[in-house]
């Protein structure tokens, strides 16, 4: 496997260049990083009802594009568009609109709203609550995806957030990707094997990977053996809840029922609508992919061997592992799923989308302060790097014994 050679630096494992000119782990004054991250908070003005407009903007975005792709999926099946270069051209488009759509509900709205960004705000309504959103049926309301809510919220909200770069981060790329990393295949093969992923990762990653995290954590607290293997086979107990509780609801509902909803206008119109539901998956499988996987995952970030020990520690590892896209317009950032503010997100999980765009200048000069990279470049830029450390072309950077 190519890469940079590692080397040792004051009794810690980095790779060549891994310094740059910005201040050692070790060397970083963690508890006034602590303290300058905690001042942030103080700067900001309490939670209002603005914040919470400004949620609904979002969501009124996210269901424009939902609406229009299956508006036009209606046009077109009341116009008689069924076959030649029209029916394409208009399904790729509704594709598109779709799954746009899809990933704003799951980035712009059920993200936050799942981190008790708005439990605060005052008269909030209920529904926009952790405690009640996408719980029981309003799944099938709020969030329905092939990822139960409750499991993604345990596997995002507590095991990644809290043990970011480490062993227990279930959403640690490089340790997940080994089997091909270590593996004989090409490197050209390995580069079609994740970008064939890439199109499918929701389903065939993050539903089962879920599932796994919340199982063992159950098990554990029933001291049980924990569950290595993703669970698939549907004749096996957490195979079979996969299907019936994860994969089959969304896939009955969109896959079938919906088609089957224009089956009047005919069976070629309902094969198309399948057709163009299959792309808008494809589609929003690569857009969740491409603002998802780079924001931790590149030779330039960091992972831990061990778990943080103060809370400023804690904080200078969401800034060392974490990486910024381009920010800017509202719009900008609804398309990125305000992701593109990764670390300001890490640094405080439970603040709504509005804050990030107050908060990250003033991150920005803590970094500054305390002589930290703060990483920040366009999501094309770091997808490509991510992939290289995806086929193990290179590594993440190692902070060792501290």
């Amino acid at each position: 496997m190519s890469g940079v050679p590692d080397k040792v630096v004051d009794g810690r494992i980095v790779e060549v260049g891994s310094v740059s000119g910005y201040a050692r782990y070790e060397d970083v004054d963690k508890k006034q990083l602590e303290c300058d991250i905690n001042a942030i908070k103080e700067t900001m003005a309490a939670l209002s009802e603005e914040d919470f407009e400004h949620l609904l903007k979002l969501e009124r975005w996210g269901r424009a594009f939902t609406f229009g792709g299956y508006g036009l999926m209606v046009l077109m099946a009341l116009v008689g568009i069924t076959s030649g270069f029209s029916f394409w051209m208009f399904a790729i488009v509704a594709a598109v609109l779709i799954s746009t759509g899809n990933v704003a509900r799951w980035a712009d709205v059920v993200h936050p709203i799942l981190h008790g960004a708005y439990d605060k705000v005052p008269n909030i309504p209920e529904k926009y609550t952790k405690r009640y959103f996408a719980k029981g049926a309003r799944r099938f309301v709020d969030w329905l995806d092939w990822i139960k809510p409750q499991a993604w919220e345990y596997e995002h909200n507590i095991m990644h957030h809290y043990h970011l770069g480490e062993a227990d981060d279930p959403d640690n790329v490089e340790k997940n990707l080994q089997w091909l990393i270590q593996s004989r295949v090409p490197m050209w093969l390995r580069y079609v094997i994740v970008y064939a992923f890439a199109g499918t990762w929701k389903f065939t990653y993050y539903a089962p990977n879920t599932l796994r995290i919340l199982e063992n954590k159950k098990n554990r607290d029933q001291k049980q053996l924990e569950i290595t293997d993703f669970a698939i086979d549907p004749r096996k107990k957490n195979g079979l809840e996969l299907w019936m509780e994860y994969l089959l609801p969304y896939a009955v509902i969109k896959f079938v029922l919906f088609p089957v909803l224009f089956l009047p206008f005919g069976t070629a119109v309902a094969l198309n609508v399948l057709i163009i539901l299959l792309l808008a998956e494809f589609f929003a499988n690569l857009h969740s992919f491409l603002v998802i996987v780079p924001n931790h995952s590149a030779e330039d970030i960091y992972m831990f061997n061990e778990p943080h020990k103060s809370i400023g520690e804690f904080y200078l590892r969401q800034i060392m592992g974490s990486v910024n896209y381009n920010t800017g317009s509202d719009f900008k950032d609804f398309v990125h799923g305000f992701l593109n503010y990764q670390i300001e997100h890490h640094l405080f999980p439970n603040m709504p989308q509005s804050y990030y765009q107050k908060m990250q200048p003033l991150v920005k000069e803590i970094c500054k302060k305390h002589n930290l990279e703060y990483r920040q470049e366009s999501v094309f830029k770091r997808i490509g790097m991510s992939i290289d450390l995806m086929v193990g072309k290179t590594k993440l950077l190692r902070v060792d014994g501290v």
